[in-house]
């Protein structure tokens, strides 16, 4: 079969905006592949938007490119931080639009490839200014959450702040105090102070853009297979992979080094964190393994519940015959801003 092309970013230029590519799915559908193939027919250069592979020495558990791949096809924002460093959405928005600019400005389309879907939804809207912590209000929702349940809490961000309750889970009780947080120091939701920072937001600026006046036209893409099954499936297997090439090994080198600490964000990642209970005894072999498995399937079922919401994305299935063709054939045949999207 003939490949569709696409010689020149200026193809897909509408009016006046350059041209970006989402590539987004579940953990274990297949994107770095995909986007592997993609940048054979396409002048494009890959961005990472993983909120686990900006940091160096993890790996394995992270399922990072391996070195062949990166220099076949090297990948922007990877092995950026030390785990001991946090790294938030802000920083990754900073840092995208950085390297947008410049994959831009060399002629070539950055193509934008992962699974963190907020970092996604902060590279289009951009992000509030959220207040500082506050340490009483933190000490109050813990006290909280040992009388009542984490359950208690998530049902008062259910009232407060439907939006962010749907994508936040209420086993992740970092980002529920977080969200509980907000709402009682400013009484605004995130979702309001999102949406104030949007409104807010000041036409065409570089770092500055809601999804109306983001700089560039985007087509999205997402991938997953259609059976659900098959993909529990591929998570189950593939972490039963990543142990036998040594992932456990790798969360060791991690654990003896004492400045780093269970709390961090790169240590909170699925896998990582049941593996670090592991290591210092609170859980046994057999628990690790089957925790680390089903939190990758609840961050599976996170990202599918964010995509769900997700404008104008095309959807394929990941098992789809042809389907590096079918995606070139979208970007030939659509704008790069289109206003309908084909439904997985």
């Amino acid at each position: 079969m003939t490949s569709p092309t696409i010689t020149s970013p200026s193809h897909l230029n509408q009016d006046g905006k350059p041209p970006a590519i989402f590539l987004m799915g579940p953990t274990a559908s297949g994107k770095t592949a995909l986007a592997m193939k993609i940048i054979e027919l396409l002048p494009c250069e890959i961005i990472s938007v993983d909120s686990t592979l900006v940091y160096r020495g993890m790996d394995i558990g992270s399922a990072k490119p391996s070195a062949e791949e990166l220099a076949k096809a090297p990948h922007r924002l990877i092995d950026i931080r030390d785990p001991s460093e946090p790294y938030s959405a802000a920083d990754f928005r900073d840092d995208a639009l950085r390297h947008m600019k410049q994959i831009t400005e060399a002629g070539r389309i950055p193509l934008l490839v992962g699974g963190t879907m907020l970092y996604f939804k902060v590279l289009l809207e951009g992000i509030a200014e959220l207040p500082g912590a506050d340490a009483d209000i933190r000490r109050a929702l813990v006290t909280q959450a040992e009388l009542e349940g984490w359950d208690s809490l998530h049902q008062e961000l259910q009232r407060v702040d439907p939006e962010s309750a749907l994508r936040i889970h209420k086993n992740d009780k970092q980002r529920v105090q977080r969200a509980l947080e907000v709402y009682r120091s400013t009484g605004k939701s995130l979702t309001e102070l999102t949406n104030e920072k949007k409104n807010s937001a000041l036409n065409g600026r570089w770092g500055e853009a809601s999804t109306q006046t983001f700089p560039y036209n985007v087509t999205s893409f997402a991938i997953a297979p259609k059976d659900r099954a098959l993909l529990h499936k591929r998570i189950a297997d593939r972490f039963g992979l990543m142990i036998e090439q040594g992932f456990l090994d790798e969360v060791q080198s991690l654990y003896r080094r004492n400045e780093l600490t269970p709390d961090l964000p790169a240590l909170r990642a699925v896998g990582y964190r049941q593996a670090w209970e592991y290591l210092n005894g609170s859980l046994d072999y057999d628990a690790m393994l089957e925790r680390s498995i089903i939190a990758t399937r609840q961050l599976a079922k996170r990202q599918m519940t964010w995509l769900r919401s997700w404008e104008n994305v095309h959807w394929f299935d990941s098992d789809r015959e042809d389907l590096t063709q079918d995606l070139l054939k979208v970007l030939q045949t659509v704008t790069i801003s289109n206003d309908t999207s084909t439904k997985y």
